[in-house]
């Protein structure tokens, strides 16, 4: 008897999306925006942009990121700006490379606004439904070496959808379970269904899985909370926008404010009468949690000799009585969470709309992409956001973009964006995981940088920007306005060299009132921005022949002519890292070839196949001396290519 055909859906696109969190947002308005046929998946359409933790974008170097995003054309930056509720840039005492912007978001409205915003591009069309499996054939490549291409991925229904390229968003949802006590519920974050399928298949093309876990705090009734017993924590008086394309004038709204508690002895006492029960220190949980977050319980073990903890407590959104307990992620029982918040000062009577719980879920090792997010082993599929390894929707939305662009990038026939460490954040963040170890989920700091001076969030756009023109992502109006922005900047630096201040009453009135020594004898209005307590807008009455320039701009010279010895330093540092990147290693490269080369570094190389000397020295495991003779062996290979021809 003839088996009978179940007949179903086939569909046939140039890049498929699976999730649609911060990274597959930004991967599908990347690609639909430069004229490819995108379908973006989703278990639920409701959960678009969805923030399953904290309800705000931005905050200490993850600011840096969503500029940067903007800069090459994404869209969160233009979202938060349409949706906070507050707004503070952050280390405003410390110097301008660790300036960071952070905006607490209406969850909803978050949500809503990029849903608005999907729905309304051309060519992405988005479906509810679970692929659980990537479809793909043998192609060889030119060096002779088989490898997989994608064609297409399954839904959980039987349909079919071909395609040129594959990016996976999935989040915290392949095979999620989330924890709070010995309560363990098998779905996504906020009780969305789990996608349980998709990893079978990954397993079976190869692609080494880690099982990770991250956690949210609980959030709690407004109507509960006794505000007097807190410190009000307000926004800036003068908002600055995420995007360079928001006009400042548009963001200056009436904002809500957050408050901040601590917690004390008796709530840490109560935490460690329960260790027991918490499924971190049970053994129930398997995955790996994010250092730089740790739950309440991990801060009460790790850090047992400070008596008390920062907590904010944060609106999530301006139509909800709900806010989140910011610093109190917790995957503790309902009941010790009960006893737990009741312990802060202005928690004394909280009601709890949503228990705090942990996460555990499916990602890959990101060892295995290359520094654009694809596959090394699988041409045509490209990942981001958590999926990767990372914690954090900014790092989510910045990896979902470069995927997004790779993608279209390799369908178009162009050449990929790669951003290198001395270029942007993003740079430093995808170089991060696809060079170093990661063994718990990575978060972006200032820290991580080593040219933080140069990748400040204030000139993402003069960095960017112009790779997002080539890209196709940034309008002609907003290029031309770099490049005019660019000859501004300099010919006003240069003007200000020129401008001779002598010792008269107004100038030493003026030097007087910021508390600077008087001059003695004639100077440079560049010398006196360059004095700590002044800078180039409170010299502005002694600079008579001044132009009127856009503050963006006056921004810069400032910085500029401020910091010009610290970033011309930089600047020479990242000539000497350049020379490293540039020294490219041949694909097929073999490293049992170099002598001395020792066993580990062989083997780490052979493992992560670096691009590049630069990428190869920060292995893990490779020395600076196995360096060296890597460059030694690569000098002679030179040489004896040159004599033989």
């Amino acid at each position: 008897m003839e088996e009978k055909k179940i007949p179903y859906v086939e569909e046939e696109y140039d890049v498929v999306v699976v999730g649609a969190g911060h990274a597959g947002c930004e991967a599908a308005l990347a690609c639909a925006r430069l004229g490819l046929e995108t379908i973006i998946f989703t278990v639920s359409v409701d959960s678009i942009a969805m923030m399953p933790c904290n309800p705000n974008i931005g905050g200490s170097s993850k600011g840096h990121l969503v500029r940067e995003i903007d800069a090459l054309g994404g869209e969160m930056g233009k979202n938060i700006d349409k949706t906070f509720i507050q707004s503070k840039m952050l280390n405003k005492s410390k110097g301008p490379a660790v300036h960071s912007l952070r905006a607490q978001a209406d969850k909803m409205n978050y949500s809503m606004e990029m849903r608005k915003t999907l729905q309304n591009t051309d060519h992405l069309t988005i479906r509810q439904a679970e692929v659980s499996e990537i479809i793909t054939e043998t192609a060889a490549l030119e060096n002779g070496k088989e490898i997989q291409k994608m064609t297409g991925v399954k839904t959980f229904s039987g349909a079919v959808y071909h395609c040129k390229s594959v990016v996976l968003c999935t989040g915290t949802y392949l095979r999620a379970r989330c924890l709070t006590g010995e309560m363990i519920t098998y779905t996504g974050p906020n009780g969305l269904q789990a996608a349980n399928h998709l990893t079978d298949s990954l397993k079976a093309h190869g692609i080494e899985m880690f099982r990770f876990k991250t956690g949210t705090p609980a959030r709690i009734d407004k109507r509960s909370v006794d505000f007097s017993k807190m410190q009000e924590q307000k926004g800036d008086e003068r908002v600055v926008p995420f995007s360079f394309t928001t006009n400042p004038e548009d963001v200056q709204i009436d904002q809500v404010s957050c408050w901040l508690t601590y917690t004390n002895e008796k709530t840490h006492e109560i935490i460690r009468n329960n260790l027991d029960r918490s499924p971190i220190y049970a053994g129930i949980i398997e995955g790996t949690g994010p250092r730089y977050c740790p739950s309440i319980e991990d801060k009460v073990v790790k850090f047992a000799d400070k008596d008390r903890h920062q907590i904010f407590i944060e609106p999530e959104g301006l139509n909800t009585n709900e806010m989140y307990v910011g610093g109190m992620s917790s995957s503790l029982p309902e009941d010790v969470q009960h006893e737990m918040y009741r312990t802060l000062p202005g928690l004394e009577h909280v009601k709890i709309v949503r228990n705090a719980y942990a996460i555990e879920y499916d990602c890959i090792n990101p060892n295995q992409l290359y520094a654009t997010l694809e596959f090394k082993n699988i041409k045509g599929l490209f990942s981001g956001g958590q999926f990767n390894g990372s914690s954090g929707y900014e790092e989510a939305a910045c990896q979902g973009l470069v995927a997004g662009i790779n993608a279209s990038m390799s369908i178009i026939g162009k050449e990929p964006l790669i951003l290198d460490r001395s270029e942007a954040y993003i740079g430093v963040l995808i170089d991060d995981l696809v060079t170093k170890e990661n063994h718990e989920p990575y978060r972006m700091m200032t820290s991580r940088a080593e040219y933080r001076l140069l990748l400040r969030q204030d000139n993402a756009d003069l960095r960017l920007s112009k790779k997002g023109y080539e890209i196709g992502l940034i309008s002609q109006e907003r290029y031309d306005w770099i490049c005019q922005k660019e000859v501004l900047i300099q010919k006003e630096i240069e003007r200000v060299a020129g401008v001779k201040i002598g010792a008269n009453k107004e100038v030493q009135a003026l030097l007087e009132s910021y508390g600077s020594i008087p001059l003695n004898t004639g100077t440079t209005l560049t010398e006196l921005i360059r004095r700590p307590e002044l800078d180039y807008e409170k010299l502005a009455p002694i600079d008579k022949e001044r132009p009127d320039l856009p503050y963006d701009v006056v921004e810069q010279v400032n910085i500029n002519i401020k910091y010009d010895g610290y970033i011309v330093r930089q600047i020479k540092q990242v000539e000497h890292y350049k020379k490293l990147e540039n020294k490219k290693i041949p694909e097929d490269f073999d490293y049992d070839e170099v002598p001395s080369l020792r066993i580990e570094a062989r083997q780490k190389l052979k493992l992560y196949r670096p691009l590049s000397i630069g990428q190869a020295s920060r292995i893990s495991g490779v020395s600076p001396a196995d360096i060296s003779v890597l460059l030694v062996y690569m000098e002679q290979m030179k040489y004896h290519k040159g004599n033989i021809k």
